[in-house]
C-alpha cells in the first residue's frame, strides 16, 4: 500500500479526532491537510501508521485550539461548534461513544477543558487509545496523561446534561416538532417544549440573532409560530437533517442556499434546547450560503403584510 493509500484510509479517523478537539470543520480539515504534509515529508515509515498520524493530527489540533481560544474569548454572542452533517469515521465497537461525543451539547462541554485535557479525553474516552499512544501524541508522561484523563472525565461527568438517549423516541419527537413548526401550530409546539426550554443562536455578529437567547416554553413557542409563516411565504424551506448526530434541520432560502442549521436536544420527552448556527462563516461546508440579512428583511416585510383575501 502506498503512503497516499495509507493516509486516505485513515483520513476519516484523523478528521474525527481533529473535529472533536477543535469543534470546527474548517479547522479540522486544515489539521488533516497539515498532517498529510508532515506524513509526506517523513523520512522513514513509522512502526504504526495509525499511531503516528493520530499523534501528529492531535498535536496540530492542540496548537490550533490554543490559538482559537483567544479568538473565541472575543467572539460576539454565544459560540457554537461548526455543524457536522456527517461523521466520516465509523467503528461499530465504539458507536455509542462516537455518537455521544459529536453532539452539540458534548462539544460545548468539551470547551470547558484545557486543550491537553480535551485531547486526552477524546483519544482515550472516544477512540480508546492506550496511554502510551496518548503520551506520545500530547508530549506528556503516561502518569500525567492518566491525571489529565481523570480530571477531564470528572469535568465532563459533572456538567453532562441528561438528554434523551433513546434514538427512536428522539426521531418521533423531532418529527412531531417539525410538523407543528411547519403548521405554525402554537399549541402543538408548546406541548413539545420543556418548561425551561432555551432557544439560542450563534451569529458571531454576522447575522441577526435572538439577543442572548429566548427562554421558556411560552416565549419560544410563540416565536417559532410567528417566524414560520413569513419564512414559508418568501419561499424558505426547512430540510430535516441530522446535525451533529442529533435531530435537526437545515433552513434554506428560495434558491436553496443555506440560511442556518438547527439542532434539538430532548429530555423526558420534551425539547430542552434548540441551538441554531447562523454565522455564515460556519456554514460554507454545508452548501452555498444565503445572504441572511436579505432573508431577514424579506421575512419581516412578509410578516407585516396581510395575506391576500381569497
Amino acid at each position: 500500500m502506498t503512503r497516499t493509500e495509507e493516509f486516505e484510509e485513515l483520513r476519516p479517523l484523523l478528521f474525527a479526532i481533529a473535529y472533536r478537539v477543535l469543534g470546527s470543520v474548517s479547522e479540522a480539515e486544515d489539521a488533516v491537510q497539515e498532517t498529510w504534509l508532515r506524513w509526506e515529508a517523513a523520512p522513514t515509515p513509522p512502526k504504526s501508521t495509525r499511531a503516528f498520524l493520530s499523534a501528529v493530527v492531535t498535536r496540530i489540533s492542540i496548537d490550533i485550539l490554543r490559538s482559537a481560544r483567544v479568538r473565541r474569548e472575543q467572539y460576539v454572542g454565544p459560540w457554537f461548534p461548526e455543524p457536522l452533517m456527517t461523521d466520516p469515521y465509523e467503528d461499530p465497537e465504539r458507536s455509542a461513544e462516537l455518537a455521544d461525543s459529536v453532539s452539540m451539547a458534548a462539544l460545548l462541554l468539551l470547551e470547558r477543558l484545557s486543550p491537553l485535557e480535551r485531547a486526552v479525553f477524546v483519544l482515550r474516552e472516544v477512540f480508546g487509545f492506550g496511554f502510551p499512544e496518548i503520551a506520545s501524541a500530547v508530549g506528556r508522561s503516561e502518569a500525567a496523561c492518566r491525571q489529565l484523563a481523570v480530571r477531564a472525565r470528572r469535568h465532563m461527568e459533572a456538567g453532562r446534561p441528561r438528554f434523551e438517549a433513546d434514538r427512536e423516541e428522539r426521531e418521533e419527537l423531532a418529527e412531531r416538532f417539525f410538523d407543528a413548526f411547519h403548521k405554525g401550530d402554537l399549541d402543538g409546539l408548546r406541548e413539545l417544549l420543556a418548561a425551561d426550554v432555551q432557544l439560542v443562536s450563534d451569529s458571531g455578529g454576522k447575522a441577526p440573532r435572538f439577543r442572548r437567547g429566548v427562554f421558556g416554553a411560552e416565549q419560544v413557542s410563540r416565536l417559532l409560530a410567528v417566524l414560520v409563516t413569513p419564512f414559508v411565504r418568501i419561499g424558505g424551506t426547512v430540510e430535516p437533517r441530522h446535525v451533529n448526530g442529533q435531530p435537526g434541520a437545515v433552513f434554506r432560502d428560495r434558491h436553496g442556499k443555506v440560511i442556518n442549521t438547527l439542532v434539538l436536544d430532548f429530555l423526558d420527552g420534551r425539547v430542552q434546547a434548540i441551538r441554531s448556527v447562523l454565522n455564515p462563516e460556519k456554514l460554507t461546508h454545508v452548501g452555498p450560503v444565503a445572504d441572511v440579512w436579505t432573508v431577514d428583511r424579506e421575512a419581516r416585510q412578509a410578516l407585516r403584510q396581510r395575506p391576500a383575501e381569497a
